[in-house]
């Protein structure tokens, strides 16, 4: 395993639009607008950007559309097609590009009008799309959208360790005792397990409402660069240990006839992504899990090795995920709570909590001055945050993960 890019490469700058739901805005404006952002965040000028990758599912701008926008002249650009959160591979790949020497510097920008237009519930647009390939053998068993595609693996694990819907509510709660402390998150308001619980069913026994992401409208970006050339810059860098993906279980789609149904794919890629990085599960101090559902994220508290298998409630009931706690995930409340934004965001967070300037309701939390005083309306930043690790999600049979430190 080839560990000399460690600490090579860094992101150097994040940037996101407002999350809405109903931006009235094309993805090309708010692509735009997100790398701008994320531009000056680092300080660059177009000049200095010279390498683009987006991902997308039908449903937002190429770059060669947003260069012109920007002024940017790519010597390197890709988008590529996937689901979840890919941002983690992508880091890899803009990784991959410059140290190939085809580019110096490459921002990753995903944008998506993902409420108002391209549901991924698949309502809206998608509702009236053909249906071909692998869903024909999907749709007859109901299974449509992202929830009932992933149902069979969680129900499974329900019946084989005797997990409640009760326990997944802890996971919302604490996200959204975060999210409370976000100016930026369309979800402000803090709940209980009570309150989770008597929301409607969306798929039976495995999501209520409350357990399920919030489709957003919005653009994103984080910018890679070099350790050597961040130097300089107006922020200071957050460097990349590891990043493994998308690494996959035997089967791929029908995943469930190869290995334990209700093993994921972290289980797989953890391992690489910890030697990669050259730390173990105690030096991270937090942590952003892929949580379009409450359960995609125990599955990966578990399967990523946070906590045995079958013990992922007793994690998430602990007080760990907490802020204020031993490793808090998703500090900005995630696509719980936060927004939908396939991962962008918990790495644009992490980012923010290694450099110590999270965007909390703290006077001084631009200049990294914080009260950590964690009561609904203050603080979210991690105390001390060195290490951090993004654990990301395609399907059950697919993630990713990226390992920073400041």
């Amino acid at each position: 395993m080839n560990t000399s890019l460690r600490g090579k490469y860094c992101i150097a700058g994040v940037g996101e639009t407002e999350f809405s739901r109903g931006s009235g805005r094309t993805t090309r404006a708010m692509g735009a607008e997100a790398i701008r952002n994320a531009m000056n965040d680092a300080g660059f000028k177009p000049g200095d950007v010279d390498g683009m990758l987006s991902y997308h599912g039908g449903d937002s701008t190429p770059s060669t559309s947003i260069m012109y926008d920007l002024g940017l002249r790519p010597n390197f650009y890709m988008d590529c097609s996937g689901g979840g959160s890919s941002t983690e591979a992508l880091v890899g790949l803009a990784m991959g590009a410059i140290e190939a020497g085809m580019c110096d510097t490459v921002a990753i920008f995903r944008s998506m009008n993902g409420y108002s237009q391209m549901r991924i519930g698949g309502t809206g647009v998608r509702a009236a799309s053909p249906i071909t390939g692998i869903d024909l053998m999907k749709r007859p068993y109901g299974l449509i959208s992202a929830v009932q595609q992933f149902s069979f693996t969680f129900t499974r694990h329900m019946m084989e360790y005797g997990v409640k819907n009760e326990d997944l509510a802890h996971i919302k709660v604490a996200h959204s005792n975060h999210a409370s402390n976000n100016p930026k998150a369309l979800m402000k308001q803090r709940v209980t397990v009570e309150d989770v619980m008597n929301s409607r069913w969306i798929i039976r026994p495995v999501a209520h409402l409350l357990d399920c992401c919030l489709e957003t409208d919005n653009a994103t970006c984080v910018i890679v660069t070099s350790a050597e050339r961040a130097r300089d810059l107006k922020q200071k860098p957050v460097y990349i240990l590891g990043v493994q993906g998308r690494g996959t279980k035997p089967g791929g789609d029908f995943h469930y006839q190869h290995g334990p149904v209700s093993r994921v794919a972290g289980y797989y890629v953890g391992p690489r992504v910890f030697e990669l990085a050259g730390v173990t599960h105690d030096d991270v101090d937090v942590t952003g899990c892929y949580d379009a559902f409450t359960y995609t994220a125990l599955l990966q508290f578990e399967d990523y090795g946070w906590c045995e298998k079958g013990e992922g409630k007793d994690y998430v009931k602990s007080g760990t995920i907490n802020l204020g706690g031993r490793r808090p995930n998703n500090t900005s409340g995630g696509h719980l709570c936060e927004a939908y934004t396939h991962g962008m965001n918990m790495v644009i967070e992490n980012v923010r909590q290694l450099r110590g300037t999270v965007d909390d309701y703290c006077p001084q939390a631009l200049e990294g001055i914080h009260t950590y005083d964690y009561s609904e309306g203050h603080c979210r930043q991690v105390r001390n945050a060195e290490v951090s690790m993004n654990m990301g999600w395609g399907t059950p049979a697919v993630g990713s993960s990226l390992i920073m430190r400041r």
